[in-house]
């Protein structure tokens, strides 16, 4: 990797330790083909480490990569302090933000997914990991908790999530009675997700500078045009490598993304590693099997980037829109573009349906905004608004 992606990785662990209250101290890179399988890092920079970690009597040591419970074990025998990865502390401010009950659960089960390995024979006990940083809620759990009482914790939350998913699915059900183009924020963590859909719905949602500030996802209702209303959702942030425990243990929150029928990419205009991140979050959607459904890029923080960086942001990414959500610029040319798309992408028809094709009337309920019905004597008439993909088997239906 080049030096400024080095540096940017590096501040960002450093802005997420000091999210969670840590002090940094000092902090160390090293230059390696591969991780050395005992300890991730060579011996010879275990010594550095070591000699660092002394003399700024330093307790605690985050690696930027993810390492296995095995190179955990020994780097704590050998350093006599805890050791954590980013996904541990990425876990950790999770426990720290959660509001909602589902969130709550989706964190421990997340943290519980990622204890549960490091259990092993000579393990990781409990007492050894000690309070604080990377063990938050389960992590202060009882010191005898073992394997079986974990995996029993873990069924619990799984079927706790499962219930909360399905009132969830009721709620969500209800919202989309009329199947409301649905459109999702998605985007690095702090791209400016929350300030974007506070700007155009005029809600108050929880904002500020810093990683991860908002968990639970929010959706409002939205009318980007005259006589056309969607509904817009915010979702959690992403980070590169972002654990897969937790797009494991989200997915019913981030269910907004998958139930979307456009994705707006939001990316940080002022950020240094702004295409870096685009990168990241598109790894992301193709986790989640997303990728295939349209996004569209917006540029956010305009007001903080040159004239002469927002020129060059232009002239490479010449379809995208380019937004101050903090200063509400450029939110009607975000309007135009949403309607162009609807527009483009969904035709207005109207069909009447036979009452006995009920399949067919489901169909069109899931996959369909229904704009109007009527009930006649031979079947239900609908206007509707369809994929242009859904025509060709809706033309025998077409009402003139």
């Amino acid at each position: 990797p080049d030096k400024k992606y080095l540096c940017e990785s590096i501040a960002e662990l450093k802005n997420l330790a000091i999210s969670t209250g840590a002090e940094v101290g000092a902090t160390l890179e090293f230059n390696q083909i591969k991780p050395s399988p005992k300890y991730f890092i060579s011996k010879g920079k275990l010594e550095k480490a070591k000699i660092v970690i002394r003399e700024k009597n330093i307790d605690l040591t985050i690696f930027n990569n993810e390492i296995t419970p095995a190179q955990q074990i020994n780097l704590q025998e050998k350093l006599g302090i805890k050791i954590i990865d980013k996904t541990a502390l990425i876990l950790d401010i999770f426990a720290q933000r959660a509001h909602s009950r589902e969130g709550k659960l989706q964190v421990e089960l997340a943290q519980l997914n990622y204890i549960l390995p490091r259990l092993t024979g000579r393990g990781i006990q409990l007492s050894r990991l000690g309070g604080g940083i990377g063990t938050r809620g389960p992590g202060e759990m009882k010191l005898e908790v073992d394997r079986r009482r974990i995996r029993k914790r873990i069924s619990l939350l799984e079927k706790k999530i499962s219930k909360v998913g399905i009132q969830r699915n009721v709620q969500r059900k209800k919202r989309e009675e009329n199947n409301i183009f649905k459109i999702a924020l998605v985007g690095y963590t702090n791209s400016g997700k929350s300030t974007l859909l506070n700007a155009v719905t005029n809600s108050d949602i929880y904002t500020k500078n810093m990683l991860f500030s908002t968990l639970d996802s929010t959706t409002r209702k939205l009318n980007v045009a005259e006589g056309l209303e969607v509904l817009i959702s915010d979702t959690v942030g992403f980070i590169e490598k972002l654990p897969h425990q937790l797009i494991a243990s989200f997915k019913s929150t981030l269910e907004e993304v998958r139930r979307s029928n456009l994705l707006l990419l939001i990316a940080d205009a002022s950020s240094s590693n702004c295409e870096h991140h685009i990168v990241s979050v598109k790894e992301v959607l193709k986790e989640l099997n997303v990728y295939h459904k349209p996004i569209f890029l917006v540029f956010n923080k305009i007001d903080k980037v040159s004239k002469n960086k927002l020129l060059s942001i232009k002239m490479k990414y010449k379809n995208a829109i380019f937004i101050s959500a903090l200063e509400k610029t450029g939110i009607d040319d975000l309007y135009n573009k949403v309607k162009e798309i609807i527009e483009k992408d969904y035709l207005s028809i109207t069909v009447k349906i036979p009452y006995s094709d009920n399949k067919l009337i489901s169909y069109l309920y899931d996959n369909c905004q229904i704009i109007k019905k009527e009930y006649c004597k031979d079947g239900i008439l609908l206007l509707l608004k369809a994929d242009s993909k859904y025509y060709s088997e809706l033309t025998k239906y077409i009402y003139k």
